[in-house]
Formats: C-alpha cells, structure tokens, sequence
C-alpha cells in the first residue's frame, strides 16, 4: 500500500518536507491552506493533484492517509483533531504542542482511533 500524503499549511518548512517526500518517491496527494489560493499555489508548485481552501476540507479528504502538519506551533493541536477526527495518522512538526496536556489529547485521541500520531524533528 502507498502511504498518500496531505500537507497541512504551505509555509517554508512544508516546502522543504513536501520535496523531500517527492525526492523520495513517496506520494504527496493533496495540499491544505487557509485560502484556496495558497493551496493553488502550492500544489502547482510541487504538481499536487488536489488542493483544499482549509484544513478542515484536507482532513476529510478520501485519498489522504497521513497528514503533516505545518503550521505554527500554537495551531498543531487543534489541526492535529481535525486530522485525527478525519482518520488520518498524523506527523507534527517539533514542538507537538505546547503543553503536556495538549500532547497527551492527541496521544489519546490517535490511539482511540487507532491512528499514529508523532512529532516530526529535523537533524
């Protein structure tokens, strides 16, 4: 099985990992933003195939299995429950939260559903 990606948010470091998983060969499905035009824009960019106006929309998204999630830090847990809510496994970028307790909600709510769930860190 092919592991679809979807990125959530179309900033710096989601440029950098959405090319690193095309220079690996893996598959990038869709891109989620804001607005639609940053979504546009960003799949055009890296030939994504579908493009979604809010993230919410990326979370329910059918051919998305996992979902990296881009933005801010004070935004990862609540986009980390959409796309936990969506059935999708999740890759946060570092710091997962900021909180303990917000880390253990999306520790808790991937296992209750049974999705993977963990926190991206680059080296």
């Amino acid at each position: 099985m092919t592991l679809r990606w979807g990125i959530l948010a179309t900033g710096g470091i989601a440029r950098k990992f959405t090319s690193d998983l095309i220079t690996a060969g893996l598959t990038v499905a869709a891109a989620g933003s804001r607005t639609q035009e940053s979504a546009d824009r960003f799949a055009g960019e890296f030939g994504i195939l579908a493009a979604h106006g809010s993230y919410a929309a990326l979370a329910e998204d059918p051919g998305v299995d996992a979902i990296y999630i881009a933005t801010p830090h004070p935004q990862h847990v609540e986009a980390a429950r959409l796309a936990l809510a969506g059935g999708k496994h999740v890759l946060i970028e570092k710091p997962i939260t900021l909180t303990g307790a917000e880390a253990a909600e999306i520790r808790d709510l991937a296992e209750a559903r049974g999705l993977v769930a963990m926190e991206a860190m680059w080296t």
